[in-house]
Parts: C-alpha cells; structure tokens; sequence
C-alpha cells in the first residue's frame, strides 16, 4: 500500500490528466458561442482609444454596454487595451486587420494567413485568452467585401485584386484563424482539424494550444461595396464549422433592409449579430426606430454594436443627433439588453440603479 505522500502524487497526476484532457482535447463542436442569457441582446459599443468615452457613451444613454469592440492591428498587444477594457467592465470584441496602423499598407495577405504565415500571432491570441481566462468574441477581417480593406478580393470597380485575395483564400484565412485561435488539443488535434479545412499544419513548434474561451464571429456587408454580385457575402462564407457567429455592418447611410433580412436568413443556423451601426451625417431617428423593431422581429439576433469611431468630434457620435439619441435611449430599456456579460474583466455587482443597472 501506497504512503500518505505517494497517494497525493498520484492522485496529484490524476487530476492533472483529467484537466489536461478538458483543456486540450476537447473536440472543436464544444466551442462556446458565448450567447447572452436566455432570450437577451447584448448592447455593446466601440472602443475609441479613451475610456473617458465609453464612460460618457454610458452616461448619456444611461446603460452600461455589456460588449466593447476594439479594433486591432495583426502582430499588435493587448496590454494598453486589455486595461481598457477593465476601466469598462465589459467583455470585449477585438476586430482584426491586417492594415498597418500608422500608414495603411498590408501586413500579411489571406493566402499568407491560411498557409501558415501568421501562426506565431494566432498562437499568442490563443494563449492570451486562455490564460486571462477572458471571454471574447474574435471578429477577423470584417467586411471582407468592402472594396478599401486591404484584404478586399475585388478593388471597387469590381475588379478582381488576384489570388492572394480571392474569395477562396480570405475562406480558408478565416477557417485558419478559427482552428488557432479556438484551440483545444495536443499539435497533432490542430493539424487534424486544419486538414479537415483544406489547410496545411501548423507551421510553429507547440505542443498543444488551450481551449480559449472566444467565439468568432463572421461579418461581410450586407450586399458588399461594390454591390456586383461576385461580391456577395454568401461568396465570402467559410463553412459552418468555421463560424460561431454570423453578423454584418448596417448603417444609416446605406439603409439595405433586404440584403440585411437575406443575410440573416441564408446563415439560420448562427446567433446573429450587428458588429456595427450608426448613424452618420444626419439625425434619422426613424432608422434607429426601424433597426430596434428589426432586432425584435429577427430573435437569433443576439447582438447590437454601436460604431462611435475616433476623435473628439466626427459623424458617428450619437450624442450629435438629438432625436436619434432619445430613441435610443428609449429602446434599450426595454428589458431585452443586460447591463453586463458575464465572465466580463473584473465584472462587478450591478448597481442598483442609474448608469449600468439591467
């Protein structure tokens, strides 16, 4: 019979066996979509670079967004926004391009991301999440039919901006991203399922990756920029395997209601979000007023981004529209959107009321 000390190495080693079995080989259909509790919309906001705005945003709405959407550089860290989205208490979206920040050029191409080339970056995402243990959702290379991204396929004459950007390569980019980024079992797991994708293996030396507590969310324009039909959004779709969630871009300038409810119900079997809205360049409480019964009526929608983008004064702030910011105000307290997501970085208790409260 085993001592006192050699019955807790054992039992010490089964423990860590069973948790390495969790953490590494859980199979790829256990990802978490990361939905809002029960029949809820989670109401978010983006990330302008100053918490003072997420604070004024809240303020003037009198609700505390549950989501904070940060748009980020391929290759950059988190450290700077990671402390943002402490200071707001809300679980963050991070977009990501592959356009560098100071003079736009691209960083890396689709096809150099589903070969391999951006593995390094993927794993360090996947391990900052995991060890933070901080829920996120994971938006790569939004509107991939907008013809001024970097990673468009098509420029906006429609023309076709070559292989390296093809539809087929920002797929397979995407379902790259998905399998790295996710995690969830020993090399040879990932390798799997990267072949299960049409991709080769992983092209950096690990053992295994973690099961980050992400999802990833897919979102094309409704009926893409240019509107040719080869840049459709279903041309751009990576596979259901490949998608936690469906969303797309909606704003007021360019109100495409049936390209939106098309959107919605070509991918039925995804939650569904709107990764951003706004209005722009105009009062149009009309449009915030039609967009809230859309939500109400769509019920897998299940998420709702306002884009207030960068700098103290521009055209996206609601706070500059009167009429459109009492709307808003007025809808979001319908009961439907909770003040906060849980797992959120240093989630408080709500308040009892004001600023925050459900």
């Amino acid at each position: 019979m085993p001592g006192p000390s050699t019955s807790r190495i054992a039992l010490a080693v089964a423990l860590a066996s069973a948790l390495a079995l969790v953490v590494f080989a859980a199979p790829a259909a256990a990802f978490s979509p990361l939905l809002p509790p029960g029949k809820k919309v989670y109401w978010g906001v983006s990330d302008t670079g100053d918490p003072a705005d997420f604070g004024q945003f809240s303020s003037d709405l009198n609700k505390h967004p549950a989501v904070i959407q940060s748009f980020r550089t391929w290759g950059t860290d988190f450290d700077e926004v990671i402390t943002r989205w402490q200071i707001a208490r809300a679980r963050p979206m991070i977009h990501l391009t592959t356009a560098d920040n100071n003079d736009g050029h691209e960083l890396i191409t689709p096809a150099q991301i589903a070969a391999g080339a951006g593995d390094r970056y993927l794993v360090r995402l996947n391990k900052l999440f995991y060890e933070k243990g901080m829920r996120a959702y994971v938006r790569p290379l939004g509107e991939p039919n907008r013809c001024l991204n970097v990673y468009a396929a098509y420029d906006c004459a429609g023309a076709s901006r070559g292989p390296e950007h093809s539809p087929r390569a920002y797929k397979q980019a995407f379902r790259r991203i998905y399998v790295v980024v996710h995690g969830g079992g020993r090399a040879r797991e990932i390798n799997r399922r990267l072949a299960e994708a049409g991709l080769p293996p992983l092209t950096v030396n690990v053992r295994a990756l973690p099961k980050s507590p992400v999802a990833i969310v897919w979102s094309p324009l409704p009926a893409g920029s240019p509107t040719v039909p080869h840049n459709r959004p279903k041309h751009f779709y990576p596979g259901s395997r490949w998608v936690d969630w469906a969303g797309t871009d909606f704003y007021s300038g360019y109100p495409e209601w049936k390209a939106l409810t098309g959107l919605y119900r070509r991918f039925s079997g995804k939650p569904f979000a709107i990764t951003e809205w706004a209005v722009e360049s105009g009062d149009d409480p009309s449009f915030v007023d039609k967009l809230f019964a859309w939500v109400k009526t769509h019920r897998r929608t299940r998420m709702l981004v306002y884009y207030q983008d960068f700098g103290d004064s521009n055209s996206y702030r609601i706070q500059n529209y009167g009429s459109s910011l009492n709307v808003l105000r007025a809808r979001l307290h319908s009961g439907l959107f909770p003040a906060y997501a849980r797992g959120a970085p240093h989630l408080p208790p709500p308040p009892p009321g004001g600023v925050g409260a459900p």
